[in-house]
């Protein structure tokens, strides 16, 4: 008997197993996650609230959360880092971008679980005092800003870079930023205000 097919020419019986293939995958990746909390932690986390240590802006935080919260959920609501923005929670446009053990990663797509031990640092532990990392300054002086949304996660980004690559070109600024998205189009001036910033940090300023 031949297999009854859609308008698609994709017949129920394919359209079944690949429904059941879905499934299995769900089921498989569930158990990769929750083996690799129980390795972590040694128990299955959750529903109870979940013991974590952050140290943040070189302070050791350490609080009992919901094991679903997100990182960026942590900073801004529990920790009050509201300088990590919260604008598409869906890890597309990078404002809550955050520096964690020397690397970029975006806040609202980590959960903060799996953040614990680690160190991380927020737009708020860049300046020293009153005086700006040369970025900050370098965003004001070009005018590298709008409605400011995006700004941190900008500045964080360029961070990682000038530590990583001193003398970037701009086509190594451009791909350092290419996850965080400006909605005003700032970006000439957020790519000259890295530039300058680089200038700036060799000439020790």
């Amino acid at each position: 008997m031949s297999e009854d097919k859609n308008h698609d020419g994709l017949s129920r019986r394919r359209f079944m197993k690949g429904i059941g293939g879905g499934v299995v995958g769900t089921a498989v990746l569930t158990s990769v996650r929750r083996g690799k909390a129980a390795e972590k932690y040694g128990i299955v986390i959750g529903p109870e609230k979940a013991k974590i240590t952050l140290t943040v802006n070189g302070t050791q935080k350490t609080l009992e959360i919901d094991p679903r919260m997100t990182l960026l959920d942590v900073l801004r609501n529990r920790l009050s880092f509201t300088g990590t923005k919260q604008v598409c929670n869906k890890g597309q446009c990078g404002a809550c971008t955050v520096i964690l053990d020397g690397r970029t990663v975006l806040a609202c797509s980590m959960l903060a679980i799996d953040a614990d031990g680690t160190s991380i640092e927020t737009i708020e532990g860049l300046a020293d005092g009153d005086t700006l990392h040369p970025i900050q300054e370098q965003f004001i002086k070009n005018d590298a800003l709008q409605c400011g949304f995006c700004t941190p996660g900008f500045i964080m980004s360029g961070v990682v870079l000038l530590r990583h690559n001193p003398s970037p070109t701009m086509d190594e600024i451009k791909e350092a930023v290419s996850g965080n998205l400006c909605r005003c189009g700032t970006y000439p001036h957020i790519f000259k205000a890295i530039d300058d910033a680089a200038k700036a940090m060799k000439k020790g300023g």
